[in-house]
């Protein structure tokens, strides 16, 4: 079959209702996931064969602009808010039960990465692999996973979004706002010094619900154009404000070597940056659902929304895939030479195509952990203790407990 052909096929089976709209932007979100961690991230490698993380941000400071253009989670979660109100407004049963088939979505995926990363660790050490190359790829496996578990706590805070929704409208997100910049004021304020450095955890929560809180106020009706150029124009003007007036750093990931980070946990920065993204993308809606009217577009998002979760939990290992072989051949420019020269910079972006096609290859066995769990059987139960035991050594591991 001729992908004209597969992309009208899949374009026809697509429900008139189907709100292409909110697929595509999601499906932009998710692709700038894997494409920010590949480009912002590399490796050196030491005297002892081993890799270890490096960030090309550290030498080349002007690339920081790209990270705002990449950091689209404050996308992944309003259009997450969107989606949560339209799925809630369907649900045939209980809030518990519809709140246990979203977890279970979102945990089934995390379960079987970690699970055969737990499996290959001793044979890759068995293969001659560093310890310290090991503790690096479970590193960067086990990091976007963070974003699993804080989007589970905001998924599961759907009904009182919706609630603070109807009540408030789109003002509903302001307190979050709020509540991130006086945590910040209290850690980079005069009293900074003064502060405990769990401060800065408490922005997690009200940090990324932010950005879901005005995707449900959007599902819900509330938030139009004129709400969405305020939150254009006013998130623009916050972001430039932080960053020219208080110094807050440039980069919307964190920097080896930098006291100070934005994304983890979030800073009003990010919120900043949050608001203006959503602003634009509901300005943008109906443009970016005229567009995927056209099948060989629309194809493609429908493949990488149903390819999500797998997306999301493999595309380290991708990158993994192809740096680890090479660490026994010494210095590959872009993939085990450090990231401080220009040349990196152009190799990594030549390494991206094999990254992508890595990630298909195992993303065509990997899909197999987004789909339901069979249940009744002693079989299916042992596999998923068994899972979930390997998982649990894999974290161990990874978070260097052992």
């Amino acid at each position: 079959m001729s992908l004209r052909a597969l992309a009208s096929r899949i374009d026809s089976r697509t429900p008139a209702h189907r709100d292409r709209a909110l697929d595509g932007l999601r499906a932009l979100a998710l692709l700038a996931v894997p494409t920010g961690h590949w480009l912002l991230g590399g490796f050196r490698l030491d005297d002892g064969g081993a890799l270890h993380n490096a960030s090309p941000l550290s030498a080349f400071g002007a690339l920081a602009p790209f990270s705002w253009v990449l950091q689209m989670l404050g996308v992944f979660f309003l259009v997450g808010g969107y989606a949560s109100v339209l799925s809630y407004r369907r649900r045939k049963s209980t809030t518990g039960a519809w709140l246990r088939g979203r977890m279970a979505r979102l945990g089934r995926p995390v379960l079987g990465v970690t699970a055969v990363w737990a499996a290959m660790i001793p044979v890759l050490h068995a293969l001659g692999v560093p310890g310290d190359t090991l503790r690096t790829g479970s590193t960067l496996v086990i990091q976007p996973l963070w974003f699993v578990g804080v989007y589970a706590v905001v998924t599961a805070l759907t009904p009182f979004c919706i609630r603070m929704a109807k009540r408030l409208g789109g003002w509903a997100a302001a307190p979050l706002l709020g509540a991130v910049a006086v945590v910040d004021l209290l850690r980079y304020g005069p009293l900074g010094d003064a502060m405990p450095s769990w401060l800065s955890m408490l922005n997690i929560v009200p940090g990324w619900l932010f950005a879901y809180q005005l995707g449900v106020s959007w599902g819900e009706g509330r938030i139009g154009k004129r709400g969405a150029r305020f939150l254009l124009v006013g998130g623009g003007v916050l972001f430039a404000a932080l960053l020219l007036l208080f110094h807050y750093p440039a980069s919307m990931v964190g920097v080896p070597g930098e006291a100070r980070t934005n994304s983890h946990p979030p800073s009003l920065l990010v919120l900043a940056l949050a608001a203006a993204q959503s602003g634009a993308a509901i300005l943008l809606r109906s443009r970016i659902g005229r567009l995927l009217r056209r099948p060989l577009v629309w194809a493609p998002v429908v493949v990488i929304n149903l390819s999500a979760m797998t997306i999301l939990c493999w595309h380290q290992t991708a990158m993994l895939a192809a740096a680890v072989p090479a660490s026994f051949g010494g210095a590959v420019p872009g993939l085990t030479t450090g990231p401080d020269t220009l040349g990196w910079v152009l190799a990594r972006l030549a390494w991206m195509p094999v990254f992508a096609g890595l990630l298909v290859l195992i993303a065509r066995y990997a899909r197999r952990f987004e789909a339901p769990w069979k249940a009744g059987t002693r079989a299916a139960h042992a596999r998923r203790a068994m899972a979930g035991v390997l998982a649990a050594g894999f974290a161990v591991f990874a978070l260097g407990l052992a």
